[in-house]
């Protein structure tokens, strides 16, 4: 256990939940307010500009779910795949995946098309296999941005420009929820018909909210087809009569609060700050993990540079036992780094960059990580944080 006499806050270096900024936390610890009346229906109302200039969408819906990332999944499905219909489901990591297992509880008929080991979706792939769908059976197209498990950035544009080169109808859903808020995204201008997002990780805010954007032609679809379900419909949250449907009930009223004033926080930095921001710091991850790679058998699990995200580095370390080295960080040194999720654990570790963090935090973590490896005997390149360091310069 840490040692109870120890200063300063642990650190959570997981890839979501976040570091919630103490002004959310200030924000979310107020009294309970009146849900039918008052300030909270203007402050609601005011998320969703904010929330759909973050999604890049000036013709789209958004529509809030009391949820994780999951249940925003579910949301998106329940409003565009009936059971028998056809999915696809391209799969870079575990988290796409997980949102075709979803599809296929939901009655769909799922088809997958991997990514290379350790490489992102490729396009051309994309084209092809939609190619062989002649009949346009296939309803949606299901994929991640960035997979919180293996750390890769996909093309979403490349893989719409596949979509349309095939000729191919689907729906593009886009699960964001890793990202959204750390790297750009265009809902509008890259084409896409649905896209899933949670608070927790980019926008700062403690577990609990889900979010659908929406196209028109998606929304098309759910007016023609229906939707088998009164909590996920999109259609009463949208076009509400009265403010409890927008959350099909109860409002999340500290959440509602907390996720304003870190909406806030991102417009007082300004969106283009935050992505160089994340970019920076991600290049002084992957600079450090070069330099430990120089002696030791540790890299970055993703090889393609530009494929790595800038909210996730999922490392591999070989020989090294990446689960006594996340111990030692935990119990010792006061840092909790992400384990490694639909890997191999006991080789896999991962540093979450996303959201409330800045270079002084993150270079405190990869100097953690570099005691803790000396600490176990174990060689490795010298010089991480040096390296984060002049990867800034």
């Amino acid at each position: 256990m840490p040692n109870s006499l120890q200063t300063g806050r642990h650190f959570l270096a997981i890839p979501g939940p976040t570091v919630i900024p103490d002004r959310v936390l200030r924000a979310m610890n107020v009294p309970m307010v009146n849900i039918y009346d008052g300030p909270l229906i203007d402050m609601t109302m005011s998320l969703m500009p904010d929330l759909k200039r973050l999604a890049g969408t000036q013709e789209g819906e958004a529509v809030i779910y009391i949820a994780n990332g999951h249940g925003a999944w579910e949301g998106a499905l329940a409003n565009t795949v009936h059971p028998g219909d056809e999915v696809l489901v391209l799969e870079s990591g575990r988290f796409a995946g997980g949102w075709g297992d979803q599809a296929a509880q939901r009655g769909a008929v799922v088809h997958r098309l991997e990514a290379p080991p350790r490489h992102g979706v490729d396009p051309d792939a994309v084209e092809a296999r939609l190619r062989e769908d002649a009949g346009h059976a296939i309803r949606a197209v299901l994929v991640v941005q960035v997979d919180t498990a293996s750390g890769v950035w996909n093309d979403i544009a490349a893989i719409r420009r596949a979509m349309n080169a095939a000729g191919h109808p689907a729906l593009l859903m886009v699960d964001c929820i890793a990202c959204l808020g750390c790297v750009p995204f265009d809902m509008d201008g890259w084409g896409v018909d649905v896209m899933v997002a949670a608070c927790q990780k980019g926008l700062m805010t403690p577990p609990g909210i889900g979010f659908n954007f929406i196209g028109e032609k998606a929304m098309a679809l759910r007016r023609e087809r229906g939707c088998m379900s009164s909590y996920w419909d999109w259609l009463p949250r949208t076009t509400p009569d009265l403010y409890y449907k927008i959350f099909c009930g109860t409002a999340p009223v500290q959440h509602i609060f907390g996720l304003r004033e870190a909406l806030d926080m991102m417009v007082e930095e300004g969106m283009d700050a935050i992505y160089a921001r994340h970019s920076r710091i991600a290049g002084m991850v992957r600079a450090a993990v070069a330099r430990w790679g120089e002696v030791a058998p540790i890299e970055c699990n993703i090889m393609q540079e530009a494929a790595r995200s800038d909210a996730v580095t999922t490392i591999l370390t070989g020989a090294i036992d990446a689960q006594e080295l996340r111990r030692i960080c935990e119990d010792d040194l006061d840092v909790t780094l992400g384990l490694g999720l639909g890997m191999d654990a006991t080789s896999t570790f991962r540093i979450g960059h996303m959201g409330h963090v800045n270079e002084p935090m993150i270079l405190g973590t990869l100097g953690t990580i570099e005691m803790a490896l000396s600490r176990m005997g174990v060689p490795f390149g010298r010089g991480g944080v040096e390296a984060a360091v002049a990867s800034t310069a």
